[in-house]
């Protein structure tokens, strides 16, 4: 049975969109109103559908490529994050953009993406989520370019490395259809332990870790974070992308395809995981803006949930899901924050700022709080979700733990250099003119901080009441050997939680050194960014030469000079061989050609003999 109310949280913020441009270009305020009114008319229709279990089909396409939707537990907890993250991003938007040039195309494009982002959520055929999927390239490309004709390279990059991510999605999408028989998505569990199994489940594994940002297709997200609006940046890197990104991963490895612990494809995912989170983070601390610095953490922390699912083992999924959940809510915070900062001061540059927490102390605790999430300091979110994945990598490697500990130093090291910075320095002069921030742009970022201790405090709430469930009910079909153990409350392993301390505790000395070091408190990250062998590094990273994208750019510009060249060689001789053969053929019969009679009959009586050799010669 078809139950057509599936289609609203699809159609809501599409007809929104229409109406928000067909509005007069300079009606503002009737865009921010129905910008607000459609997003809140999608969460509404979110939470009404919530925790059920529906299913829409209707034909489409043929070939067994129906228009199929189904809600569960997992798309609809992915569903409800998705209405709340759009409808606190519009609100906070109808302040941040007040006087934006482009805010009609920004609110429409916003809202296409949420109902985009839903449908491939909501998807259960693979050609409708490709179709939904693929959607969201055009919105990607759409949003960035409001940014101005400047962010033009930045939207093209992104469409580019995006696009090759989701050309392999395409790829791994027609051979799991191929060997599945089926399009359905809740009718697909295939093995891995075949050539075709695993080609399909690595490229459409590159489809999901590039919507997550993931390395090495992450590059375009740092340009985006100084060429487009910073809601952009809250609203696709920071929350949709990885919602949409991880959700497809932990469905790959929990019903799709059957991911083994341990398996060459599990220990592929945990070291794309581990790298991401290093080098990233390693790039986030020597940043000097305060927006770029969040996007290269944007990248980083998706490493930890790589890492993981990755692992195989229902505690390093259910952690890599809650760190999911809690990025969207820490980061988008902290991009918040950045807005506020950007739109009372007029910069993000934090050698410019410092002393902001006297002028600006909502969005200073707002930061602080979300700083110490994703720095993973307890009683917050981010330290429950960590300390689960710890325990993951470590029960499968300990070189894994190392890369994610590491990682966890550097992150807290990133964001104590950031905080002291921008919120207790000395003041300059662009803080002393600051005011707190406007009402709208509050509001959503004091929410997520409140989510961030509320599910660290009582994080029962999201693990037994959404995340757990999700997991043993689809884990524990190809892995019946584990049993269901909730990891709700205090962390179970107080070694982990031990070490966690001690290395927060090595962050706050390594960046009063640093200020000591630098005698100031951006120049807490300088003894590691200029240390011996990392500068060189850092010099070649920052002018983009280690940069995948960079690299097969050049690659590919050197391949079309080799190719053009051989082209060109190859038309010139061609061209010199046939000119001059007709050249020598012509010259030739110019001289033949005396106008004397008798040399003319020669030539006939000449021509009759070899005719009639030819007609022995082959008579005969």
């Amino acid at each position: 049975m078809s139950d057509w109310t599936l289609l609203l949280p699809i159609l809501i913020p599409i007809a929104g969109a229409v109406f928000i441009f067909l509005t007069p270009k300079k009606s503002s305020v009737i865009q921010r109103l129905l910008a607000l009114l459609f997003s809140a008319g999608g969460l509404i229709a979110a939470i009404a559908l919530f925790g059920g279990n529906y299913a829409f089909k209707a034909p489409w396409a043929g070939f067994g490529m129906n228009f199929e939707l189904r809600l569960y537990n997992f798309s609809s907890f992915i569903m409800l994050a998705v209405g709340i993250a759009t409808f606190l991003t519009v609100l906070y938007s109808t302040a941040f953009m007040r006087e934006a040039k482009r805010l009609r195309q920004f609110f429409s494009f916003a809202l296409l993406t949420s109902a985009f982002v839903t449908g491939a959520v909501l998807a259960n055929n693979l050609v409708v989520m490709l179709f939904f999927w693929e959607g969201l390239l055009c919105m990607l490309f759409a949003l960035i370019m409001t940014g101005g004709s400047a962010a033009a390279p930045t939207a093209v990059r992104a469409l580019l490395i995006s696009g090759a991510a989701d050309f392999c999605l395409i790829l791994g999408v027609a051979i799991t259809a191929w060997l599945a028989g089926s399009l359905t998505m809740d009718q697909i569990n295939l093995q891995l332990n075949t050539f075709w199994g695993g080609a399909a489940f690595v490229l459409m594994m590159i489809g999901a870790i590039g919507k997550a940002g993931a390395m090495p297709l992450h590059s375009w997200i740092p340009d985006a974070a100084k060429d487009t609006p910073l809601p952009f940046m809250a609203f696709i890197p920071a929350a949709l992308d990885k919602l949409l990104g991880i959700y497809l991963l932990a469905r790959l490895s929990l019903d799709l395809f059957q991911l083994q612990p341990g398996s060459g494809l599990s220990l592929t995912m945990m070291i794309i995981g581990a790298i991401t989170i290093l080098f990233a983070v390693l790039m986030a601390l020597i940043q000097k803006d305060y927006k770029r610095l969040l996007s290269y953490h944007a990248v980083s922390q998706v490493g930890y949930m790589v890492l993981g699912i990755g692992t195989g083992l229902p505690v390093g999924i259910i952690g890599g899901l809650f760190h999911m959940v809690n990025h969207v809510m820490y980061k988008s915070a902290l991009f918040f924050t950045a807005g506020a900062v950007e739109k009372q001061t007029g910069t993000t540059d934090i050698r410019k700022l410092g002393g902001l927490g006297r002028q600006m102390p909502v969005t200073c605790v707002t930061f602080v709080i979300a700083a110490l999430s994703i720095a993973g300091a307890p009683p917050f979110n981010g330290f429950f979700s960590k300390e689960l994945v710890f325990d993951a990598a470590l029960e499968i490697n300990v070189v894994f733990y190392i890369a994610a500990l590491l990682g966890a130093f550097f992150t807290a090291a990133s964001f104590l250099k950031l905080g002291h910075a921008v919120y207790f320095g000395k003041p300059t002069e662009e803080a002393k003119k600051a005011k707190e921030a406007p009402w709208p742009m509050l509001i959503p970022a004091a929410l997520l901080a409140l989510g961030c201790i509320l599910f660290g405090v009582y994080n029962p709430l999201p693990l037994r009441g959404l995340i757990e469930p999700i997991v043993y009910s689809n884990l524990m079909q190809s892995l019946s050997r584990f049993t269901a153990v909730s990891y709700a409350g205090l962390p179970k392993n107080w070694l982990l939680v031990g070490i966690s301390i001690v290395i927060l505790g090595l962050a706050i000395l390594n960046h009063i050194y640093g200020v000591r070091k630098s005698g100031k408190a951006q120049g807490a990250s300088d003894h590691i960014h200029y240390a011996p062998v990392l500068k060189n590094v850092y010099d070649w990273a920052e002018a983009g030469l280690i940069d995948p994208y960079n690299i097969v750019r050049a690659l590919i510009g050197y391949i079309a000079t080799a190719l053009f060249a051989i082209d060109r060689l190859i038309d010139r001789l061609y061209t010199g061989l046939a000119a001059g053969a007709a050249s020598l053929i012509s010259k030739g019969i110019n001289k033949a050609h005396t106008g004397k009679h008798w040399m003319y009959v020669l030539w006939v009586l000449g021509g009759a003999a070899a005719v009639a050799l030819i007609f022995v010669v082959v008579g005969g």
